[in-house]
């Protein structure tokens, strides 16, 4: 893997998670509400890098093998 899936979408969750949570703040919502609304949007927001990513990692590594077979077919010796 070309990326690290983990870090990112952790990243990514917590980010969310404040973010989720200031704006809960903000509109005047009730701590609890604020805390389970957080906490869901972090962990959708995780599933959904962990995807992201992995798509883009896939993506990325398809690109570099047809590179690679593009240089070979062609009989080019530069890297």
């Amino acid at each position: 893997m070309l990326l690290h899936t983990r870090t990112i979408a952790f990243t990514a969750a917590v980010i969310g998670l404040f973010v989720i949570s200031v704006i809960g703040a903000v509109a005047g919502l009730s701590p609890d509400t604020c805390t389970e609304r957080a906490l869901l949007g972090a962990v959708i927001t995780y599933v959904a890098a962990s995807f992201a990513v992995r798509a883009i990692d896939a993506i990325l590594t398809q690109a570099m093998i047809a590179s690679q077979v593009d240089k070979d077919e062609t009989g080019d010796d530069e890297n």
